[in-house]
């Protein structure tokens, strides 16, 4: 079996994290000033230059204010970690590529996925957007009385408890809500519930009004107008999945790029079982990261 953290260089991994960092020139992470010191190098770490800031008189290190600072890992760990993140494995298939304990790479990869997240921008959606939801089962991971075995099958599989019908939060079948541009943006969203008060607040916050939207026949989205949106609909229960609504032969009015979105978001949750709520909207932002 190749061994891959023997085919990464520490001094390589550093250089190539302070290229696109500083393409000018090594800058303060505190101040932003231009001028700087070397201090030496990370007594554990010799790859890892340090630094002062001549300005603000503050130290500080190639990691820092980056995802990957205050960790004691490698930086070519790290690097391997989240590029199989990127693959789609799960916490125990990167623990046996990488040879650590699992607990350790949940901790890696729960500060890459939040640091990753929350360092996006909000993105602005427009022109033609295509709104939908979903339900994915999830609990609240480590309390054994939010489980309940399910009917007898081969191998007694266990299910965590649910309501039929459209999902909440309290009844374990998390809504998932995507604003989809066609040709742009995504955002998506763990939701309480997919009750207006939810909705509405959302889609004002990341459509732009005015902008056409398409949905299905969920009562709520026939608001859309009065929230300031060009709203057309399909009826999938009239089993219409497209419509040519101008004459022209090109069937605009779908909500097909979001059924194709669940899908492979589906696809992306199956090696990660027993997500909980808790860590779901992380797993749901990464997966937004790479969309």
């Amino acid at each position: 079996m190749i061994n891959l953290q023997k085919l990464l260089d520490d001094v390589k991994c550093y250089e190539t994290v302070r290229q696109p960092r500083w393409p000018d020139g090594v800058r303060c992470p505190h101040c932003g000033a231009a001028h700087v010191t070397k201090q030496g190098h990370d007594t554990t770490q010799p790859a890892r230059q340090k630094y002062r800031c001549e300005a603000c008189h503050r130290a500080f290190d190639d990691l820092t204010g980056t995802v990957l600072a205050g960790h004691h890992q490698p930086l070519r760990v790290w690097i391997l970690c989240l590029y199989f993140m990127g693959l789609n494995l799960s916490n125990r298939q990167i623990a046996q590529e990488l040879s650590l304990n699992p607990d350790d790479v949940q901790r890696m990869t729960e500060q890459l996925r939040e640091g990753i997240v929350v360092r996006q921008p909000e993105p602005v959606l427009a022109g033609e957007v295509e709104c939908d939801e979903v339900y994915v089962v999830a609990g609240h991971k480590g309390q054994p009385d939010a489980v309940k075995k399910g009917p007898e099958r081969r191998g007694q599989r266990r299910y965590l408890k649910g309501a039929r019908g459209r999902g909440t939060l309290a009844s374990e079948k998390s809504p998932i809500f995507a604003m989809i541009q066609q040709g742009g943006g995504i955002v998506i969203r763990m939701l309480e519930n997919v009750q207006q008060a939810t909705i509405r607040p959302l889609i004002e916050r990341f459509i732009t009004p005015g902008t056409r939207v398409y949905t299905d026949e969920y009562d709520i989205d026939h608001r859309l107008p009065d929230w300031g949106f060009d709203h057309r609909t399909v009826c999938h229960g009239r089993e219409e999945y497209a419509r040519d609504e101008d004459g022209d032969g090109f069937h605009e009015v779908h909500i097909n790029t979001a059924e194709g979105f669940w899908s492979l978001l589906r696809s992306w949750l199956r090696p990660h079982r027993g997500i909980s709520q808790e860590k779901l909207p992380l797993y749901l932002g990464f997966f937004q990261v790479r969309a």
